[in-house]
């Protein structure tokens, strides 16, 4: 970039705005892919704040899986954490989220993950920068255009200006988005201005650092007391207490110890906060992830209520469907295949939105009945294992009975020649999985003839997570997700499928 205030021009494939979750996990995936990528961030210096605290998703562990960085993640949070209710200074109850859910074959990761978000941030950073690329920090975008050809895009530093130019542009810019505003796109829903919480990351000193201790009083308000693994810190949630005017005061040290006091009646003692705002509930979508060469991800697409912890996990899942087809397409692929991204992914967001509203409704039941707290608004669904595209236009099914059909994730299983089948699907391949022996004909035409795009495994069994009636191919997309269910022997099947992906054009219902 220049110096002073002058502009000068350079060229990339894709320009990612926002260097959160969503936006690293795109960067990355394109870059092991070969994909030219810039990521800016309008922050001049990595957040250390918890954020989003709780937590990684199964689903999103096995696209960390993906990228090799799983065990990492695993290390610098936990699986295993009790959550502590109370009603003033006594112990009302305790749970302990999916205890009971031990790996599987078909699923390694059954757990929720709890730890803070700019750990997670950080691992992807290095991640990604083993593939030569890095954060471009204090860099905001300005504003940009399109045509034809691409997007012009303006981006202002403390060194001056830029104007870059880029096939494609995707906004992974949170709630209050710059590219969502500058498409002019609705974010439909609605806001609770009523509904605040007051947030922040906090030493505690009265409490042991081995549970998520909760109180949800009628009278006195909400507290959540969450410690962030081994780290010394936590994060507090609660109620705003009122100030001696009878107004809701805002983040302050002082606040969150009022609130303390008077929803515990305990001699816990905060200090040395690092971060505090202010959460509201907000529960709003775009019905467009895509205005030509401009897309949405993440919270720039769609925000929700922290219940079922569906947040940054929603948005990590955007970009491993988008980036496989932005790498496609610039491979020459028919840009038609990225209307699949919005097709595939709005079902889901209005998902999230929903699940995230049921689980809240489940809480304040649980709350009201004094039966539970937050656990209750976590369920198996809120995993997020059994997500599938068997409506979306990618999914396509040739054959009949079976545990599985197109569009559904794709189980893990232990197979020959490697530990598991998640250790063949790792990187930007498509994977060809033969299931059953009658198979290895129509395994070895396709390897033969899409040798760097397709990888193929032969299982010489029927493992429960793949039984079916009989013989069959099961294509797994690079995102792990079934594109194609088809016949044993139909290898041309497959190489029509893979064909068409090049030559893709949505049609319209």
């Amino acid at each position: 970039m220049n110096s002073g205030c002058g502009i000068t021009m350079n060229s990339v494939n894709v320009l990612v705005v926002g260097a959160g979750p969503t936006g690293l996990t795109l960067a990355y995936d394109l870059a092991r892919r070969g994909v030219p990528v810039r990521i800016i961030d309008r922050d001049a210096k990595f957040t250390t704040a918890s954020r989003g605290k709780a937590g990684i998703q199964p689903r999103t562990q096995e696209v960390f899986d993906d990228f090799g960085i799983v065990d990492q993640v695993m290390r610098v949070g936990t699986t295993r954490l009790p959550f502590r209710r109370y009603h003033r200074d006594q112990i009302v109850s305790e749970a302990v989220p999916y205890e009971a859910n031990d790996p599987r074959p078909d699923a390694p990761y059954r757990r929720l993950l709890f730890v803070r978000q700019s750990l997670v941030e950080g691992i992807l950073r290095d991640r990604l920068a083993e593939t030569g690329h890095t954060v471009e920090s204090g860099v905001e975008l300005l504003r940009f255009e399109q045509g034809p050809e691409g997007v012009k895009a303006t981006l202002g530093s403390a060194e001056g200006s830029e104007e870059v130019t880029a096939d494609y542009l995707v906004g992974c810019d949170g709630g209050a988005s710059t590219v969502r505003k500058a498409l002019g796109l609705e974010f439909r829903g609605f806001t609770e201005e009523d509904r605040k919480l007051l947030v922040g990351d906090v030493e505690v000193d009265g409490l042991e650092p081995d549970a998520w201790y909760q109180w949800y009083d009628m009278e006195r308000g909400i507290l959540l007391l969450c410690p962030l693994a081994d780290t010394g810190t936590w994060q507090i949630q609660a109620s705003p207490p009122m100030d001696a005017d009878g107004t809701p005061m805002g983040p302050s040290l002082e606040a969150l110890q009022s609130a303390v006091d008077r929803i515990t009646g305990m001699p816990i003692r905060l200090g040395n906060p690092t971060w505090m705002s202010t959460m509201k509930r907000n529960v709003r979508m775009v019905d467009t992830l895509r205005v030509d060469r401009v897309f949405l991800a993440g919270d720039a697409a769609h925000v929700h209520p922290v219940t079922a912890a569906l947040g940054a996990n929603t948005g990590v899942q955007d970009a491993y469907n988008l980036s496989w087809k932005l790498a496609r397409v610039l491979d020459g692929a028919d840009d038609g295949l990225l209307d699949t991204y919005e097709r595939e992914r709005v079902p889901i967001a209005e998902w999230t939105l929903k699940t995230a509203c049921d689980a809240g409704d489940l809480i304040f039941e649980a709350m009201l009945a004094g039966k539970g707290g937050a656990e209750k608004g976590l369920t198996e669904e809120s995993l997020q294992l059994g997500l599938n595209y068997r409506e979306g236009p990618l999914s396509r099914d040739l054959v009949d009975g079976g545990a599985l059909r197109a569009g559904d994730r794709a189980p893990d299983s232990p197979c020959p020649g490697a530990s598991t089948l998640f250790d063949v699907f790792r990187g930007p391949h498509f994977t060809l999985v033969g299931v059953g022996a009658s198979t290895a004909p129509a395994l070895a035409t396709v390897a033969d003839r899409q040798p760097g795009d397709v990888r193929t495994v032969l299982l010489t069994e029927h493992p429960e997570a793949y039984a079916a009636p009989d013989d069959r191919l099961v294509l797994v997309r690079p995102d792990g997700y079934i594109g194609l269910i088809a016949p044993a022997d139909d290898a041309q099947a497959v190489l029509g499928y893979l064909s068409a992906l090049d030559g893709f054009a949505l049609v319209e219902d």
